[in-house]
């Protein structure tokens, strides 16, 4: 026989109003109803719940400890009912997404707070890769969207443009190179050139923006990169908006590069049709839509 998960509220109604007649009387049953359920229950626990010899219907010493056990039981079971009764409206349980290390974090974060500030049953996962890692960790682990620098497309790719980010090629101040100008290759090759590891396990993957000298170090993090480039280490690009502080006081200066000590690239958020997204990825990606073109408005006007 089953137990009966009722009774345990009814155990809990009892205890709260001291008396059957006014537990049956709460609950809109019989008073008879009312002892039998409880009856009931003790035959099935084997387990004497309530002193019955007293004015007040008081449980026993082990009835407390059934009562504080069948109290989390219903609200586990209320806990299941309305994240069913959310799933039921289009709520996905869970939401994948894989970020670029390259772009910025707090559009992102922004909409993500507002997706929690929601209440939404959706459990969010969120993974930093880089370059071709991103779409290798979207594919290898079927995420649901990815917000990326570059990647491969297909016919179930499903992308959306997002504000262009600048990046800029940089050194410390103290370094050779910030009093050169118009920097050949050559001489760029003469120096150490800082740069981010492809996080893909694939060796086909590289940065396309990499110089291709004999002198570089794989750095595993922008964070990284711009503390070795303070230091001096050596060169590289760097998104614009990591160092704008950077820039402004002098700290980090932008090479006198002829081939170019700029670029910009337009990031890319991506769903694939393989995938649909449900109510939460809809909703995330309207927000980091939302987010980013704030985001940029407020650079706009910092510059």
């Amino acid at each position: 026989m089953k137990i009966d998960i009722e009774a345990f509220k009814v155990l809990e109604v009892l205890v709260e109003e001291g008396s059957f007649a006014k537990a049956a009387e709460r609950l809109h049953k019989a008073q008879s109803a009312v002892s039998y359920q409880v009856k009931k229950l003790e035959q099935h626990l084997g387990v004497k719940l309530f002193c019955r010899d007293k004015y007040r219907a008081e449980l026993t010493a082990e009835g407390k400890v059934m009562l504080a056990e069948g109290q989390r039981l219903l609200q586990y079971l209320g806990n299941i009912e309305h994240l069913a009764s959310r799933f039921s409206q289009g709520w996905e349980p869970k939401l994948e997404l894989v970020v670029d290390g390259s772009l910025p974090m707090e559009p992102i974060m922004r909409a993500l707070k507002q997706v929690a500030e929601q209440n939404i049953p959706t459990k969010i996962q969120l993974n930093v890769e880089f370059l071709g890692g991103v779409q290798h960790r979207f594919e290898r682990d079927a995420a649901d969207l990815m917000l990326v620098k570059d990647y491969r497309s297909g016919p179930n790719y499903c992308p959306q443009p997002l504000p262009i980010i600048n990046s800029v090629l940089v050194v410390s101040r103290e370094h050779p190179l910030a009093a050169m100008q118009q920097v050949a290759l050559f001489e760029l090759l003469q120096h150490v050139e800082l740069t981010i590891q492809d996080s893909s396990p694939s060796v086909h993957h590289s940065d396309q923006l990499q110089f291709g000298g004999d002198k570089v170090f794989y750095l595993s993090g922008f964070i990284m990169k711009k503390n070795a480039l303070q230091m001096g280490l050596g060169f590289g690009w760097m998104p614009e908006f990591l160092i704008q502080t950077e820039l402004t006081s002098g700290e980090l200066v932008e090479v006198d590069f002829i081939g170019a000590s700029r670029y910009s690239f337009t990031p890319q958020l991506v769903s694939t049709m393989e995938r649909p997204l449900g109510r939460a990825g809809r909703l995330f990606t309207d927000l980091i839509l939302q987010e980013f073109a704030l985001y940029q408005h407020s650079q706009c006007k910092v510059v």
